[in-house]
């Protein structure tokens, strides 16, 4: 597929389960990539290798989110069981720790991409809970994040955090929401930050939001045009170009020129996107039980 000077194809996929696949994540030197949701492990697929292994079934319930830490093999999942545990792609018969302290659901977690020994993610009661690796504690518990949390790239300065049709924005250090971005008519299902965390990408059913930091507004808007949107991540090297996630297919959308383009890509809604800045590759997983490759 040829758009906007580029191409885009599948150059890879797993059939990685007997159930849906909800997210997914690469390393951060593109070498791992982790898939997990209802059958509560994760599959580690080798990108080098192309050999594939998985985790015990450690979590109760579904996992909802899973996130390498920073220029590691160690990878942390969420799950509805209310814990957030610790592995190692490169050891994962058994989890390193596990963290407890959330009374509902674990909707979501992410890495601090400097302060690698922190950790945050989020419930079903609207808590932000930070933990501190080393000291198995939580450090810090606030408000306002249900559906996805995720640091500011580069820094980790700032913090989004989705909950219902609101995307939320923290100062990490103060604590102190910093942006409140309104406009979705529906519940936020995903957030991504350009590579360089100046915008965030915020999708909801009806509509994908582009956000500016600097001023807090919405600077680029897509419209549903019937087939929900889902997820979203910004292209690898393309800055101007965001994948979102709909049912079957994917909208690749040039935002310089408003243009999209669909790609089919799965056979069902395409839970969640992934991209790696390292190699370029763009990973999708969906309710399929499929995870595919693109570049």
């Amino acid at each position: 597929l040829f758009f906007a000077g580029f191409s885009f194809n599948e150059v890879g996929s797993i059939r990685e389960s007997n159930s849906k696949v909800v997210c997914c994540h690469f390393s951060t030197d593109g070498k791992w990539l982790a898939s997990a949701g209802h059958d509560k492990k994760v599959v580690l697929w080798n990108m080098e290798t192309l050999k594939t292994e998985s985790t015990p079934e450690d979590h109760t319930h579904i996992i909802t989110d899973v996130r390498f830490r920073p220029n590691s093999t160690q990878l942390a999942t969420s799950s509805f069981d209310t814990t957030v545990k610790l592995w190692d792609a490169a050891e994962p018969r058994y989890p390193l720790q596990s963290y407890t302290g959330h009374t509902s659901h674990v909707m979501s977690l992410d890495f601090h991409p400097r302060k690698y020994d922190l950790f945050c993610s989020c419930d079903g009661n609207n808590e932000i809970r930070f933990w501190n690796m080393n000291q198995y504690s939580c450090v810090r518990v606030s408000k306002g994040g249900t559906a996805q949390v995720r640091f500011q790239p580069r820094t980790g300065q700032l913090l989004a955090a989705a909950a219902e049709n609101v995307v939320s924005v923290f100062d990490v250090e103060t604590d102190r929401q910093t942006h409140s971005l309104k406009g979705h008519a529906t519940e936020v299902h995903s957030v991504c930050w350009d590579i360089n965390g100046e915008f965030l990408a915020s999708a909801s059913q009806e509509s994908v939001r582009v956000w500016s930091l600097a001023s807090g507004e919405c600077v680029h808007e897509l419209t549903s045009s019937g087939n929900k949107f889902h997820s979203c991540v910004y292209h690898p090297t393309f800055s101007t170009l965001l994948i979102i996630g709909s049912y079957q297919s994917m909208e690749l959308w040039n935002m310089a020129e408003n243009k999209c383009m669909t790609v089919p890509a799965h056979n069902c809604v395409i839970s969640a996107l992934v991209a790696s800045p390292v190699t370029g590759m763009i990973a999708s997983a969906s309710h399929d039980k499929c995870v595919k490759i693109w570049k």
